[in-house]
């Protein structure tokens, strides 16, 4: 079956194939059945649009986490360019932000596929077989492994540090959502450091959750200093709703937290004295409603 996938928009995970398109057909666009992939809630009206416009290439199917659509086994290739992989769905945790629990239920494993970008909602909750066999198919890899999709910190043990600097890992994504996330990742940190992992190579990584309701510039900038003083170089996430809003204010905060060049410049140092000095001035969470 010559299947085409349709995405609302590209990222660095979008699939570049002849039969992977971003946005409407072309003239040449021929297939027996179309899948409109959306994983952001707020392309569901773009992919919606999609779907009309390649009803008349052939049969349209619309799905993807944008529609809490269950995920089931993982297809290298088909909806995650090549090199990108899955090898579990699911997560124990019920976080507030979070749909996947919503979605996937808790933590299912999944045959392994071969990649080197692991997408895993939560790896660090599957079995120890599981990731131990993970662990192997990242060694057969062309390139450094990178955990993408995030590690939960709490999760991590010593010997899973050890087995990561071991494995020469690029980048591994911790988060920062709430306050019981700081104390583990600062465990996380003392545990990666102590394996090998240095701050200078900015492979130890954190998402950093800011711009929710009742959340303040002061408060998320002393967050992703305290996920620096954990050994980990910040990524600010800005929280959308299902529209996809987005205040000003905090695009121009996720453009300053997202590139690590930036982060340690001039400027960064001089904000973070100045927090230093007067902590109270920035307390880490403002209490949600």
């Amino acid at each position: 079956m010559r299947l085409i996938r349709v995405f609302p928009r590209r990222t660095k995970a979008t699939p570049t194939d002849e039969l992977a398109y971003v946005g409407p057909p072309d003239l040449f666009a021929e297939a027996d059945e179309v899948h409109v992939s959306v994983a952001f809630t707020w392309d569901i009206p773009a992919a919606e649009r999609l779907a009309k416009q390649w009803a008349r290439v052939a049969p349209v199917k619309v799905g993807g986490p944008a529609y809490d659509t269950r995920g089931e086994a993982f297809t290298p290739g088909l909806y995650l360019k090549p090199g990108y992989t899955i090898t579990s769905r699911g997560c124990p945790n019920h976080c507030w932000f979070c749909s996947v629990w919503r979605r996937d239920g808790d933590v299912r494993e999944l045959p392994i596929q071969d990649g080197w970008n692991v997408l895993d909602d939560n790896l660090l909750a599957c079995s120890p077989a599981h990731i131990d066999a993970v662990f192997e198919m990242l060694t057969r890899q062309p390139r450094k492994p990178e955990f993408t999709g995030g590690l939960e910190a709490a999760r991590l043990r010593f010997h899973r540090a050890q087995q990561l600097r071991e494995l020469r890992a690029k980048q591994l994504f911790f988060a920062y959502d709430t306050p019981d996330d700081l104390e583990p990742l600062r465990e996380a940190g003392r545990m990666l450091l102590a394996a090998g992992f240095t701050r200078k190579s900015h492979a130890l990584r954190c998402y950093v959750l800011c711009g929710y309701p009742r959340d303040t510039l002061g408060a998320a900038e002393r967050r992703m200093y305290e996920a620096i003083n954990a050994g980990f170089t910040p990524m600010a996430m800005v929280w959308r709703n299902r529209a996809g809003t987005k205040l000003p204010e905090w695009q121009v905060f996720q453009r300053k937290w997202a590139r690590p060049a930036a982060i340690y410049a001039r400027e960064s140092n001089a904000a973070h004295r100045r927090i230093q000095a007067e902590p109270a001035r920035f307390p880490l969470f403002e209490e949600r409603p």
